[in-house]
């Protein structure tokens, strides 16, 4: 019954799921359409509110490409990869191998989300490389599962802007919220924690039933995965002769350059951190990785190819990020009517709520936004004004209201193919390959995460 279930889900979305950049321009459709008839506003002023926010995303949008860049780049060092390797090794039956990924890749997703996604296909190709029998779909599936709690992570947007201190904080929360909260109250609050591990945990066991059985495993040839891991030669030829290093090669492959930088970037977190009372936001998570990176790497010239390599994945978010900053123009965007789209969704929520199912509404507002708009600074921009308001009337934790919003956030990413733009094309696969079997782990984590919600709230 499980396996009928699992296959059609599968046949489903290979059937009805469009390729994600046609997914993003029949979202804009839909919003564009919605927006009309709700919001009482003229095609003219819809077009006008696309286009003015087109271009509204770019500084969120450069924080989630370094994000995603740093933390593969990070991944790709040779210490990390000998680990990957290792590690790959371990599984001896598939059902162990997609246990061991989804787990992996969560636990990594929960510390950085980018770095955890590179990861995790990563790791989920090696054990194809190694692994006979296991179906690579799933592989790659269970590799992006772990997505799911991202935002209820170390790198989780919603809950590192409530923890970045300034004025911003005040006028994006319409007053709501005046001081920081500190991330004990959010991502290291104990139900936020306990919910994490449930999903994990869950997400683990169902993706280990969903391996197919018999001529259902769709299996890759592992010739098919190896990749060239030669590097440019530092020292070059000039005919048969070989010359000397000239100063700039010294450069380029000194350790020592390495150390120091290393070290007075890791230094200046560390400081800013632990004695300035700086706040763990989107900058530490970023220069945390970015020096890290550059360590491992060893020398400046390998940590610029890796970098660069890696920069290749951010090509998706690069072009979809304008049409879906385009969308949040239009889910915020005002005409004469003054009706704002994000606004009737949001106030839809809070007309039905108690102090008890405020934060579960809150959490599937921001899940069915999260179609649209995928993006935790999309959700900050939308949400924040009149999430932690009514909240903070009805006497609901802001931190509470902010992880909602947060697992909302992540938990539609499942189903939306966005952020998996970069693990697919590592994999080489297409989105309606490993959307079929996100469907299950949508459905799954969803009841814990309304559970642990509605308990935190009591």
């Amino acid at each position: 019954m499980f396996q009928k279930l699992i296959n059609g889900s599968v046949k489903l979305v290979q059937r009805w799921m469009p390729e994600p950049f046609l997914f993003a321009i029949i979202l804009t459709f839909i919003a564009a359409l919605l927006a009309m008839p709700i919001c009482r506003q003229t095609p003219i002023e819809v077009i006008t509110n696309w286009g003015g926010g087109v271009w509204g995303l770019l500084a969120f949008a450069m924080q989630m490409a370094l994000v995603l860049v740093t933390g593969s780049a990070l991944a790709s060092a040779p210490a990390l990869k000998r680990g990957i390797a290792w590690m790959a090794s371990l599984p001896k039956t598939p059902v162990a191998a997609i246990a061991l990924v989804t787990s992996v890749s969560a636990i990594a997703c929960w510390l950085n989300w980018g770095f955890g996604l590179i990861v995790g296909v990563i790791f989920a190709k090696e054990i194809a490389r190694r692994l006979n029998g296991v179906d690579y779909r799933l592989l790659i599936a269970s590799a992006y599962s772990g997505f799911v709690v991202w935002h209820a992570g170390l790198s989780g947007s919603v809950p590192l802007k409530l923890a970045t201190p300034g004025p911003d904080l005040a006028a994006a929360t319409s007053g709501a919220i005046v001081n920081p909260l500190p991330i004990s109250q959010t991502i290291l609050h104990p139900f936020n924690i306990g919910m994490v591990v449930l999903v994990i945990i869950a997400i683990t066991v169902v993706n280990a039933m969903m391996h197919p059985k018999g001529e259902n495993v769709i299996s890759v040839d592992p010739n098919l995965l190896e990749k060239s891991e030669s590097t440019p030669k530092t020292v070059k030829q000039i005919g048969d002769m070989p010359r000397k290093k000239t100063p700039a090669e010294i450069l380029e492959n000194s350790r020592l350059l390495t150390w120091f930088v290393s070290l007075l970037g890791l230094s200046y977190v560390i400081i800013n951190l632990c004695f300035k009372g700086g706040a763990f936001d989107l900058g530490a998570v970023i220069m945390i990785f970015l020096f890290l990176g550059v360590l491992f790497h060893g020398t400046p010239v390998a940590y610029v190819r890796a970098f660069g390599k890696a920069a290749s994945g951010a090509a998706g978010i690069i072009l979809q990020f304008p049409f879906y900053a385009g969308i949040m123009g239009i889910i915020t965007g005002v005409g004469e009517s003054g009706i704002c789209f994000g606004t009737v969704i949001s106030n839809a929520c809070i007309n039905i709520s108690s102090p008890v199912t405020y934060p579960l509404l809150t959490f599937l507002c921001a899940a069915l936004l999260n179609m649209f708009v995928p993006s935790g600074g999309g959700h900050w921009a939308i949400q924040a004004p009149i999430m932690f308001t009514a909240g903070a009337e009805l006497g609901v934790d802001p931190g509470l209201t902010g992880m909602a919003i947060a697992w909302g956030d992540a938990w539609t990413n499942m189903i939306q193919p966005f952020w998996a733009l970069p693990a697919l094309a590592i994999a080489k696969l297409s989105a309606k390959d490993i959307m079929g079997f996100c469907l299950i782990d949508l459905f799954v984590s969803g009841i814990i995460i309304s559970g642990g919600l509605l308990l935190w709230a009591i």
